[in-house]
């Protein structure tokens, strides 16, 4: 073709709304030299048959941002590329069956105010005023977003479409991306009309992303974490009395019974009924049911019989529905990633190749996709931290059962609450410790942390280990005796932790050194010590932390949270220099924490180790007759050493430490003691939201340093003008819970800062929250208030120190 490009700085492979989005928000940043790839007709996947509904709740910080933005964005983008689309803004009601469903709605309302929405809090009384045809018996109460509504699918994303072309960037239809292949640090792609030779390239491709990502594979990709579900909705015929409230009253708001699970909206003036079944179906997973080379503008044949209980109950709900016939059913296909969250960002493994796919909600979610992958591309970080979509966050364990199993429990609970102390059932045992068994027969209550199964807490008989028992916002339950139990042990004698799957790199070669030196703000440590490090972006914000132990001059074991494994690997590889190699060895080695005032004395019965040796200090020892790695430290923030060895001579070790009378603890009671220390944990307390100086990280960096990294001039001149925001420590005169992560923190009716990690102090015995609160307020002393589950409860900021031995007389000893 004379005008088909041979070149492109990004080629999107996918024409629904989230490709489209894509193009329109690279063009918006100036890079218009892009080209989208559509094998059949714009909108011809999940697009077309999306029922277009655009809400705004979440229970997700960076998910409610992405779908604000596109709210505010659809608002007037019809205008902006002078495309007409019909951008109905209902509002919406959930309603709520129970007082947890109440507390939840709490929580994502404040969360809401905190983002600038004003959603409101409903009594059963209200509701007849917002939906009168609605049965409200049997209610606790529920929520009103007033920014909730619907769209035509097709109509958005020909608006992206044409805004995208008018700023100049190519769209292709009946252009199939036929292959890629890595060229001289470029990549090409192939289309049965010619190749396009291009910097980056993005799987947009929807229900197809997993094809697509196979293209990668050799090029250090995986299969793409993901599978597809049957989704139906029906639509009814028209009823009168929908048409004459119209005329009066504008459309109804949208109806969402959650605890029953589906949404019922005014569709003309009948009723679109969109339930999600528990007892659902997966589609193009088995051998008679082989996913087609090409499914555009199709639909699976209807089902109705697994949806007949939900019918019954939204008929109860709103009679009227019950009083009309159903005029057309659609049933297609929707990807499921195994948590329901897209995938947007890097590909794993790969360089210069991005996705924006597996959008369960994609009409909601592509005007905020498309701002986040565009700011990927262009400036390899993003306004928000969107760890919660990062394709990184899967790693091996997420293979095609986990993916299936996963994709119909998240399917089936859509709208379910997600406790803090509730584990979902499946998916699991994909990775185990080599102490797996023996954590089981001491009672190890099992949850999942990058597939490796950890234990939570520890159950004595007679203790309810039961599902259900989870159930609760509150901090205790059945395991909380036993959490403090274990604090306890943990305070007074020797606790033992068995940790697998913390991420493990070795970085080694001439010049590792400095290449390492670079990426961080602080020093590196001198042989056989290590020390925490933290790699800034360019604006000085927290890409991720990670501790360094140098083995050697240019032989450094970096070690990082489990859930990094796949985000750090590819910090360290992207520049890596030649003669540098970097070696991922998390699946080699376990860990043991073994922690607490009579620690010495119990390994000294067990190792030939220097047990005098120095906090922050590195050995090679034999532990149990077994060669080990000690590391002077503890997150639990008591005399202790990790215990780090191969895998296959773990079992050994652990049971030496048992027989010495060591007490097993699990992640709740970790959890609880790392809190008290005010150490940081990952992506809560430690995001790209904040800078280091904003996260009072001042000891772990140097603004002068003579070797550049990156934000280092973004730092000094934050240090000059003054951070906005501080870390704190908060003291909490709370409730039966602690605060939840993001909760709104006040001082009068002024919003002042966040929570970004909670729970019971259990050594200290006080509710804590590691918060960013505004500068001037993160002063010993300061009285200010948590919103927890709606409720605002007084606070303290506290010193700057730990609340728990806050001179590190017990670490140290």
């Amino acid at each position: 073709m004379a005008n088909f490009p041979t070149t492109a700085r990004v080629v999107i492979i996918g024409g629904g709304a989230i490709g489209t989005s894509s193009l329109y928000h690279l063009a918006k940043a100036g890079w218009t030299d892009c080209v989208l790839l559509e094998k059949n007709e714009l909108t011809a996947g999940s697009t077309w048959h999306a029922a277009g509904n655009i809400p705004t709740f979440s229970t997700s910080w960076s998910i409610m941002n992405m779908q604000r933005y596109s709210t505010e964005l659809y608002r007037r983008l019809g205008e902006e590329v002078d495309y007409p689309m019909n951008y109905n803004v209902t509002g919406s009601v959930r309603l709520a069956h129970t007082k947890e469903r109440m507390q939840e709605f709490e929580r994502a309302a404040g969360m809401g105010r905190y983002q600038g929405m004003d959603i409101d809090m409903m009594q059963v009384s209200d509701f007849k005023d917002r939906y009168p045809f609605m049965e409200t018996h049997d209610l606790a109460g529920g929520l009103y977003d007033p920014y909730d509504g619907d769209m035509d699918p097709s109509q958005l994303t020909q608006a992206f479409a044409k805004g995208a072309r008018d700023m100049g960037a190519k769209i292709f239809r009946f252009t199939p991306a036929t292959g890629v292949r890595r060229e001289n640090n470029e990549w090409v792609v192939s289309t049965e009309k010619g190749e396009i030779r291009c910097e980056y390239v993005v799987n947009a491709a929807g229900y197809y992303a997993q094809r697509i990502g196979e293209w990668f594979i050799p090029y250090g990709g995986r299969r793409v974490p993901m599978m597809v579900m049957s989704h139906q909705y029906m639509l009814t015929d028209e009823i009168s009395e929908i048409e004459e409230y119209t005329r009066e009253n504008g459309k109804l708001p949208l109806l969402r019974d959650v605890d029953t699970s589906y949404y019922l909206r005014q569709e003309k003036t009948g009723l679109n009924l969109g339930p999600y079944e528990r007892n659902c179906k997966a589609h193009w997973v088995t051998p008679d049911d082989p996913m087609p080379e090409d499914f555009s503008f199709q639909l699976y044949p209807d089902d109705l019989e697994r949806l007949e209980y939900y019918i019954e109950d939204a008929m109860a709900r709103v009679p009227l529905l019950g009083q009309t016939g159903i005029n057309k059913v659609i049933n297609g296909p929707i990807p499921y990633s195994p948590d329901g969250l897209p995938l947007i960002g890097p590909m794993p493994g790969v360089p210069n190749a991005f996705e924006a796919c597996v959008f369960t909600f994609g009409i909601a979610q592509a005007g905020g996709a498309g701002k986040v992958l565009a700011e990927w591309v262009t400036e390899g970080q993003t306004e928000w931290d969107m760890w919660a979509v990062d394709p990184r966050r899967f790693t091996a364990h997420a293979d095609r059962d986990y993916c299936i199993q996963k994709g119909m429990e998240t399917y089936g609970h859509e709208y379910a609450m997600h406790f803090p102390h509730h584990e979902w059932p499946a998916g699991r045992d994909k990775k185990l410790s080599p102490n797996h068994a023996r954590v089981l027969e001491l009672g190890g209550v099992m949850g999942a942390y990058n597939g490796w199964e950890r234990a939570n807490w520890f159950a004595k008989d007679g203790d309810d280990t039961s599902e259900e028992a989870t159930h609760t916002w509150e901090r205790n339950g059945p395991w909380a005796v036993r959490v403090k139990e274990e604090c306890e042990a943990v305070r007074d004698g020797v606790g033992v932790l068995d940790l697998p799957g913390f991420s493990r790199f070795y970085l080694r070669g001439e010049g590792a050194g400095d290449y390492l030196n670079s990426l961080i703000a602080g020093r590196l440590p001198k042989e056989n010590r290590m020390t925490l490090a933290y790699f800034p972006d360019t604006r000085g914000r927290i890409v991720t932390e990670m501790s360094v132990l140098r083995n050697g001059e240019d032989d450094f074991t970096l070690i990082t949270a489990a859930p990094a494994q796949w985000h750090d690997r590819d910090l360290l590889a992207k520049n890596l220099p030649e003669g540098v190699t970097l070696h991922d060895a998390t699946d080699e080695l376990s860990t043991l924490i073994v922690t607490g005032p009579k620690t010495r004395d119990l390994m000294a019965n067990i190792t030939d180790a220097d047990l005098s040796l120095p906090w922050l200090s590195a050995q090679q020892a034999a532990v149990a007759g077994q060669e080990a790695t000690l590391l002077r430290v503890s997150f639990a923030g008591e005399l202790g050493w990790e215990i780090h060895a191969p895998a296959e001579r773990m079992p050994e070790i652990y049971a030496a430490v048992l027989a010495g009378g060591a007490v097993p603890f699990g992640m709740f009671a970790l959890n609880s003691l790392r809190i008290e220390k005010g150490y940081r944990g990952w992506k809560g307390d430690l995001s790209s939201d904040y800078t280091l100086l904003e996260a009072s990280l001042k000891w772990f960096m140097q603004l002068d340093k003579d070797v550049a990294y990156p934000g280092q001039a973004a730092l000094q001149s934050e240090a000059k003008a003054g951070r906005k925001k501080a870390f704190a420590t908060l003291t909490i005169d709370a409730g039966d819970a602690d605060a939840p992560y993001m909760s709104t923190i006040w001082q009068g009716d002024t919003v002042v800062g966040e929570v970004t990690s909670g729970a019971w102090g259990y050594r200290v015995d006080a509710s804590i929250a590691l918060a960013m609160v505004r500068a001037d307020l993160a002063t010993e002393g300061t009285a200010l208030e948590v919103e927890i589950y709606g409720k605002r409860y007084a606070a303290t900021v506290q010193a700057d120190a730990p609340l728990w031995d806050p001179k590190n007389d017990r670490i140290r000893a």
